[in-house]
């Protein structure tokens, strides 16, 4: 299996597009857990991918795959290899956030943990 090109987005078009469009958006974290304890953003589903077997049959049943669909990790190394393997699976609109929430807590909103 070829991996494809992955797009990205940036922290600033992340909030802007929650502001604006945060409903219509399928919002996945790959973080584990123990992660989305120390910090997290409202509205995002966890799929961790050290369970990608247990979800990965069904996300295309979970999630609609013509949605805009963003995914989101600690730095963007493992929601790019989620977009990836999204795109295969047949999602249309995949981004990666660049960054991920590290990024988000530094520079939008402080108040999201960091660790």
């Amino acid at each position: 299996m070829s991996l494809p090109q992955v797009s990205s987005l940036t922290v600033q078009e992340l909030a802007q597009k929650l502001q604006q469009e945060g409903s219509q958006l399928q919002l996945i974290d790959v973080r584990e857990p123990e992660e989305l304890a120390l910090a997290s953003i409202p509205g995002f589903q966890n799929f961790p991918l050290s369970q990608f077997p247990y979800w990965y049959n069904t996300i295309c049943q979970t999630l609609d795959p013509t949605k805009e669909t963003l995914v989101l990790c600690h730095h963007g190394i493992r929601s790019a290899r989620v977009c990836a393997v999204l795109i295969n699976l047949g999602f249309q609109q995949v981004k990666n956030i660049a960054g991920g929430i590290d990024a988000y807590a530094r520079e939008i909103d402080p108040t999201v943990g960091r660790y």
